[in-house]
């Protein structure tokens, strides 16, 4: 960290890039993920290709159809 970065954390509270990854501001709630992998079926990268909105109405499929 360079000497700027570190002034304008500690004066205007401006975080430093970590590296971390920024999550999509879609992203897929943790037990809904859950629910499409555990009891739907679905693996894991079907389920991260899809939007909020289809991963929803895959579960509302399933409740309603069964399938």
């Amino acid at each position: 960290m360079d000497e700027a970065t570190f002034w304008a954390c500690v004066q205007n509270e401006v975080r430093p890039d970590r590296g971390a990854p920024e999550l999509p501001s879609e992203a897929l709630p943790a037990d809904l993920v859950f629910m499409l992998i555990s009891r739907v079926g679905l693996d894991e990268t079907t389920v991260a290709e899809m939007s909020k909105e289809e991963a929803i109405a895959r579960l509302q499929k399933y409740w309603t159809d069964g399938v």
